[in-house]
């Protein structure tokens, strides 16, 4: 049995992970290197977390994906998750902190409530005057992008995959099976996966009513001296409250203290615009106060733009035609899924039920 999968961001590169150690023969093509800088997989580190507000199912299935990750972590030799916790604040009722608080209440996990002073006391860098309260819970942490992605590359050639990096794909043919490379020359199998990310529309523009392509960017800050032991100790934080629909990852080694607004991003083709605007670091910055205090004293060292697929309900999309599946994560939330995506999609082509994959994905129950 054969599978072509086009795209080696996390769910390609998981999917062809789960696939070989079923004794399953793969043929990974990727557009760039692995990890391929310009791909939402690509970053130096991404959050997994419990929370997840209104979207119960995800929160649910947190554990699969924690499960998910130890095998790969046992199968590759290092595990490249920080557990540094993470944290919700709210600035006015009815914020993103606030439901994400609502759904751990709902869903019955624990976390530490803290006053507005105890949250600054804890953590110094947030202004105290700005916010109502803040929330803090030990399940969740960060992921190492780069590193997961270079060491499952390495696992893979070392099993015997066929990986093609800075190989583009012109066209996919569901019916035959087949995909046509930039180069003219035809590649079939069993199946095809096509986890293409934000480029997935090139290859199936009809699915625009259903996918929507964005770009947006992330900024890179050192801190004041006097804050920056605080950050570094600091969790990530889910959501700083407030309309901003950001978030923070702190700088664990080997990484930067990582800011992105969801207010930031605008629609656009996967390649364009993606070298940083003038004074794009220092605007980025900038949403994030409040709710942390002397953010004109942060330096921008560098900006990284991405670019994300969004579906309008932010469920994951999933859909089988012929030989063909099809799998877009919605926004940067796919990550965290990353590894148990894989073994769903490995398991849906052993099973050839490529729909209870699309269910667990969907995520609707």
């Amino acid at each position: 049995m054969s599978v072509i999968i086009v795209g080696a961001g996390i769910s390609g590169l998981s999917t062809a992970w789960a696939l070989t150690k079923r004794g399953v023969s793969v043929t990974l093509i990727e557009q760039g290197p692995i990890p391929n800088p310009l791909s939402a997989s690509g970053d130096q580190h991404r959050i997994i977390r419990r929370a997840y507000g209104g979207h119960g199912g995800y929160q649910r299935r947190i554990g699969d994906a924690y499960a998910a990750w130890d095998e790969m972590w046992a199968d590759i030799g290092q595990k490249y998750l920080l557990e540094t916790g993470f944290l919700l604040l709210s600035q006015i009722e009815g914020d993103g902190g606030d439901e994400y608080r609502i759904g751990l209440i709902e869903g019955g996990y624990p976390f530490d409530d803290m006053s507005a002073i105890e949250t600054a006391t804890r953590f110094p860098f947030i202004d105290a005057n700005t916010i109502r309260w803040g929330a803090y819970s030990d399940e969740g942490g960060v992921l190492l992008c780069q590193k997961i992605a270079g060491d499952l590359r390495d696992w893979l050639l070392e099993k015997g995959t066929d990986i093609r990096e800075n190989t583009r794909v012109r066209s996919v043919d569901p019916e035959a099976g087949s995909v046509t490379l930039a180069d003219g020359s035809v590649l079939r199998a069993d199946h095809v996966i096509v986890t293409a990310g934000a480029w997935t529309l090139g290859l199936f523009p009809k699915f625009k009513t259903s996918l929507t392509t964005y770009r947006t960017a992330v900024v890179y800050l050192t801190p004041p001296e006097d804050l920056k032991a605080a950050w570094a100790a600091g969790p990530a934080i889910l959501d700083p409250g407030g309309a901003i629909d950001g978030y923070v990852l702190p700088p664990v080694p080997g990484t930067g203290l990582k800011f992105g607004a969801g207010i930031h991003k605008y629609t656009a083709e996967p390649d364009q615009d993606r070298v940083a605007k003038a004074g794009e670091g220092e605007t980025l910055r900038d949403y994030f106060s409040p709710p942390f205090g002397r953010i004109k004293e942060y330096k921008v060292d560098d900006v990284v733009t991405c670019a994300y697929t969004f579906t309008s309900d932010e469920h994951f999309f999933c859909t089988t035609e012929g030989k063909v599946t099809v799998v877009s994560a919605c926004s940067g939330h796919g990550y965290k899924f990353g590894a148990v995506v894989g073994q769903k999609l490995a398991d849906g082509f052993q099973s050839r039920d490529m729909d209870t994959a699309r269910i667990w994905l969907e995520a609707r129950d």
